[in-house]
């Protein structure tokens, strides 16, 4: 799959650059927020090869890709102006805000998506030093295990800085004014101050101290504003100094801001919230473990699980621990079972194939490919995940299990959640165990609806004398070259599609076939067009000509034109783009390669517009080059 070309599918369907007010990702989706959602085309969206399913939540327009959506998500970098640090391409600052929740819900998604995964890889290291130290593996006073658990650790210590720079990056402000002040509540003297019970001032005003490292809200609350206080700011001082004055002023309102008034109130607000869910678990762990077990895919579904990540992070902070998230964890057990049931069950190759895949992902944590690919659109299967999460998270909530890190539930993670003396570990794994075979027996047992496995026969072509059901002509004159000796793995492979490659002799580009312009690209480098049959070409001429951002090209078509057999699509000046330092060598690709049994090339060693290039035969009657 060409992500790039997913990518642009995606962008187009969502309504285009200009209706993207921002977009982040997370571990399995693209979380879009949209000016207009009316103009995204959500079940074209759906249908798309590469999207699992769409979700409207929280604000958000959230596009499920899988575990390649950090590729999807590079590639809308590249092909367009969304990943800059503006986010924006019109000069626009808003869309439609949504509700308060929805807004609430992608704020907190915003800031925490992008630290997610090295949180589960320092949340495993944690929790395997953490095995290794009960076990008597290593002692904690060894310098091996100090400089691995600084590894595990400095990020949770370290938090607020990380907080501050995917907040200041949330809200436009300065990142590195946001991670100054992030630093100013983790320095020696203001530590120690907590630390020696100093009573402190701030030109009389009192100020209460506390212990900032792993906190949450206290930095995200003083970077929204400092954000805020930055625009006034540029808007009213005068640009020879509001480089270095804006700055001076957030530090100097900032700082003691949120030493005086956030700091407190957010460590408040965090240690209310912690303490009220572990009261909840402690009055009724098993029922309080059952419903977390239940209802948590259901919140990932709906996107606003996102809503419990802080409570989560902030519960260790504040405790050294979590009750509340293992129960969370049974729920992702049980969904993988419930797909395993399907894998079990189904007569259907696709979906058997299916089901098995989004098994052993759902087990290491991402359980967005099986609810959205397989146990939610099958509905039986989803029910049976909810019990099965239920009954698993009674258990683990009645045995008392703790997490000691952060890190999505899953095999890899399982670690962290092995504390002194490994009380509560045993009832994680019986309750996970218990999670996945409930929710994969009573999938078997309550069935579904199999989806019908039809073998549709080809239509067989239109009678055609030629060796090729389609042909496609040279768009250009020069030296033929095998696709697997360009210099570029992304073409070489054929992971775009089969084709050919051309170094032109001349700098014009024609019309291989007779179709429309697909894909216009602004940077003039390359052109999408789709034949009258249905073939998908691509012509991208040189290697990396990305970069040149249209110099030395001319472009004669736009999207949408209606072309012929020899018209002109593209100029260009061969010598100026060698002179810049760029191959000029011109891949013609079949992008939808897997349409056809085979893709025939052509014999000759050079060829001229208009010479036959390609062949595109359904049946693959003809081996080899084509004539």
């Amino acid at each position: 799959m060409s992500y790039e070309k997913l990518a642009k599918e995606i962008l187009e369907l969502v309504g285009g650059e200009k209706n993207v007010i921002s977009v982040v990702h997370c571990a399995t989706r693209l979380r879009f927020v949209l000016k207009d959602k009316s103009k995204a085309n959500k079940e074209k969206l759906e249908n798309t090869e590469g999207v699992i399913t769409v979700k409207e939540s929280g604000g958000q327009f959230q596009v499920v890709i899988g575990n390649t959506v950090p590729e999807v998500y590079n590639a809308l970098g590249k092909i367009s102006n969304l990943l800059s640090d503006s986010k924006r391409t019109d000069g626009s600052k808003e869309g439609k805000k949504g509700n308060l929740f929805g807004r609430i819900v992608d704020v907190i998604s915003s800031i925490f998506a992008p630290l997610l995964g090295v949180m589960a890889g320092a949340g495993i290291l944690k929790g395997l030093l953490l095995i290794a130290s009960n076990l008597g593996w290593l002692n904690n006073t060894d310098t091996t295990y100090i400089i691995l658990y600084a590894a595990a650790d400095s990020l949770f210590y370290f938090l607020p800085l990380l907080l501050a720079v995917t907040t200041a990056r949330k809200f436009e402000g300065n990142v590195f004014t946001a991670l100054t002040i992030a630093g100013a509540l983790l320095y020696p003297s203001i530590v120690n101050l907590k630390a020696e019970g100093v009573a402190t001032t701030f030109f009389g005003i009192p100020v209460t101290m506390m212990s900032y490292s792993s906190t949450v809200i206290p930095i995200i609350l003083s970077v929204i504003v400092m954000s805020k206080l930055e625009k006034v700011c540029n808007r009213y001082i005068h640009e020879s100094v509001k480089n270095f004055v804006t700055p001076l002023i957030s530090l100097v309102v900032m700082v003691p801001l949120t030493l005086i008034v956030f700091g407190p109130i957010g460590v408040n607000i965090g240690n209310a919230i912690a303490a009220g869910l572990v009261a909840a678990f402690g009055f009724n762990p098993m029922l309080a473990g059952a419903l977390l077990g239940a209802s948590w895919q259901l919140l990932v579904i709906f996107g606003v699980h996102w809503g419990l990540i802080p409570v989560f992070i902030n519960n260790i902070a504040v405790y050294g621990r979590d009750g509340v998230k293992p129960a969370a964890t049974a729920s992702v057990f049980a969904q993988a079972g419930a797909a395993f049931g399907v894998f079990l069950k189904t007569k259907n190759k696709k979906l058997k194939a299916l089901a098995g895949s989004t098994t052993i992902t759902a087990l290491f944590g991402i359980t967005e490919p099986a609810v959205y690919g397989v146990t939610l659109r099958l509905k039986r299967p989803f029910i049976a995940g909810i019990i099965g999460g239920a009954v698993g998270g009674a258990i683990i909530g009645q045995a008392g299990t703790q997490a000691f890190a952060s890190g999505a539930p899953g095999l890899l993670t399982l670690p962290i959640f092995y504390g002194p003396g490994g009380q509560g570990f045993m009832g994680l794994i019986i309750g996970i165990v218990v999670a996945f075979v409930v929710s994969a027996t009573l999938t078997y047992i309550l069935g579904f609806e199999d989806p019908v496995e039809v073998d549709e026969p080809i239509k067989a072509p239109k009678e055609t004398k030629e060796k090729s059901d389609e042909k496609v002509f040279s768009p250009l004159d020069g030296k033929v070259i095998a696709l697997s000796k360009v210099p570029d793995s992304a073409f070489s492979s054929e992971a775009m599609g089969k084709g050919i490659a051309i170094e032109p002799k001349s700098g014009r580009v024609v019309s291989p076939v007779n179709g429309t312009v697909s894909v216009a690209f602004k940077t003039k480098h390359a052109i999408g067009l789709v034949s009258d049959h249905g073939a998908e070409i691509l012509i991208h001429v040189g290697i990396d000509t990305v970069q040149l951002e249209g110099k030395y090209f001319t472009s004669h078509v736009k999207q949408g034109d209606q072309v012929k057999v020899g018209d002109l699509l593209v100029e260009f000046d061969i010598d100026k783009i060698k002179e810049a330092g760029y191959e000029v060598v011109t891949p013609i690709i079949v992008t939808n390669s897997s349409n056809y049994k085979e893709v025939t090339t052509t014999s000759k060693k050079a060829v001229n517009e208009q010479e036959m290039l390609l062949g595109l035969n359904i049946y693959g009657s003809e081996k080899g080059n084509i004539a």
